[in-house]
């Protein structure tokens, strides 16, 4: 994981100096991170895939005010996250799918039995219902911990703010996060009908 801001650092020098190829690599190094936060701020596949692309264009159109020594991934996830909001906001056509999707991508890890993949498969439905349930603010920063892994310096710095902020933010949202699961395991599950 070390090698990777001098790799980012190299295809950005590569870039700026006129090889598309390099910023070719970025895009595939990060688009599944992309479109998986696109996603779980827009919870639909169209509207993340096209997000993330615009993401990427914007990224390659400012990569000259990217700050040399900085996160590229949290710099261009910051970029995501805004294309994806401004998506969200102007779309008409909010179709409310489940994160099951991005919630099964980040668990690769087969059961180990039938009954334990019925377990696996019911706990990534109720936490997919549940995240679905959060402010988008909660799922961003959920999104940025737990399925993109980011630490909480590249956090910090997608989400624009301070260290201790992150910290607050996240155990803010785990704490709703919690709250829906168990309202939803008191209430039978809390699926809609």
């Amino acid at each position: 994981m070390e090698d990777r801001p001098l790799e980012d650092t190299k295809l950005i020098e590569l870039t700026e100096n006129g090889d598309v190829e390099a910023f070719g690599g970025l895009i595939r190094r990060y688009q599944q991170d992309a479109f998986r936060l696109a996603y779980l701020i827009t919870r639909n596949n169209a509207e993340a895939e096209d997000a993330a692309q615009d993401a990427f264009l914007k990224a390659y159109r400012a990569l000259g005010s990217f700050r040399a020594g900085g996160s590229f991934r949290a710099w261009l996830l910051a970029i995501v996250a805004n294309e994806a909001r401004n998506r969200l906001r102007s779309s008409s056509r909010r179709t409310a799918l489940e994160t099951r999707s991005a919630a099964e991508r980040s668990s690769p890890v087969p059961a180990p039995s039938p009954e334990g993949a019925f377990l696996a498969e019911e706990e990534r439905a109720a936490l997919a219902l549940a995240l679905a349930k959060l402010p988008e603010a909660d799922r961003t920063v959920i999104a940025y911990r737990y399925f993109l892994h980011l630490s909480e310096n590249e956090m910090a710095e997608a989400l624009g703010c301070a260290r201790g902020t992150v910290k607050s933010r996240l155990s803010r949202a785990l704490t709703k996060l919690r709250g829906v699961l168990a309202q939803a395991a008191t209430t039978g599950g809390g699926r809609e009908e």
